[in-house]
């Protein structure tokens, strides 16, 4: 299985418009073949000093493939490249962290 951490920052006042293209594309990518869970989350409110927040600009996306080569087809994928055209100018930054499960 492969985990990714997607950290995306939108430009100020734009995350709420990020979301929506993200949430508009999320049908399609559940429907790739590996997908195990894609969606956005941001930060808790509430949590004090054990959190260190992502920023009211910001939301994290949380990724399970069931593969590699799952996650570089999804990274290919026509409405991937689409989502990333849309969005592209609203963002500031995007950081991924592709992960596997420790042993």
């Amino acid at each position: 299985m492969i985990h990714v951490l997607a950290i995306i920052t939108a430009k100020p006042g734009m995350r709420d418009q990020v979301l929506e293209a993200f949430r508009a594309n999320m049908p399609a990518v559940h429907a790739e073949d590996g997908c195990i869970e894609y969606g956005p989350a941001i930060d808790a409110e509430g949590m004090g000093a054990i959190q260190t927040p992502v920023g009211p600009d910001a939301f994290v996306v949380i990724e399970k493939w069931e593969s590699l080569d799952a996650l570089k087809a999804h990274g290919a994928a026509p409405h991937m490249k689409a989502y990333a055209a849309k969005t592209k100018e609203m963002l500031a930054s995007r950081v991924i962290h592709v992960l596997t499960p420790a042993a």
